[in-house]
């Protein structure tokens, strides 16, 4: 399977096109957007469609800057997965998630109690596959998403609780920008940054 995985758009439509032109072009068989689809809730017109027209499938978790009520209409309006607490199995592999950041907004900030629940919920479901992808907006603790990030940016303790615990294959994840297109391993998990310019995933 070959994957763009994208996160961070935060509102910006020339950038969904381009991206969804470069879903054509490199043919991928599914988009993976990692959260923070808009800017402080603003509008979210025209950063799903551009990948639909390329019949492209997307699945999503929101971020720190996607409130609920935004989140459930991408989800309704566009018949897109939304893997916040959930999980899908597409062609035998496995992808589980959940969106929102620990202690910062403005929108969607989330506990860590939630953020473990979410991802123990979602994983349920999938625990059987050879192959899982975790898809999370915020970076887990002990990576190099915690040193290359704004003060303010906290790492997730539960993210890397969930990768110690359930062993995913893949991590993508989003939320700091500093850290675009850096790949590293925690434990047997690769762990990617992919924000806004994207990152192809072969799997």
């Amino acid at each position: 399977m070959k994957i763009l995985a994208v996160g961070c758009i935060h509102g910006d439509i020339l950038k969904v096109r381009k991206l969804a032109e470069r879903a054509e072009k490199e043919k991928v068989d599914l988009v993976v957007l990692c959260g923070d689809l808009t800017y402080a809730d603003t509008s979210s017109e025209n950063l799903i469609g551009p990948f639909l027209k390329k019949n492209k499938r997307v699945l999503f978790v929101p971020g720190n800057h996607d409130s609920p009520e935004t989140t459930y209409f991408l989800q309704d309006h566009y018949k897109i997965t939304n893997l916040h607490g959930y999980s899908v199995s597409i062609n035998g592999i496995g992808f589980f998630g959940c969106g929102g950041a620990p202690y910062v907004g403005p929108i969607m900030a989330i506990s860590e109690k939630e953020i473990f629940q979410n991802l123990e919920k979602s994983h349920e479901k999938i625990k059987d596959l050879n192959k899982k992808i975790m898809v999370t907006h915020a970076h887990p603790k002990g990576g190099i998403g915690e040193n290359l990030a704004h003060p303010i940016i906290k790492p997730s303790k539960s993210i890397r609780k969930a990768i110690d615990k359930f062993k995913p294959d893949i991590l993508l994840y989003g939320h700091v920008h500093e850290a675009q297109g850096i790949e590293e391993i925690i434990g047997n998990t690769r762990v990617i940054n992919v924000c806004k310019e994207g990152v192809i995933v072969n799997v």
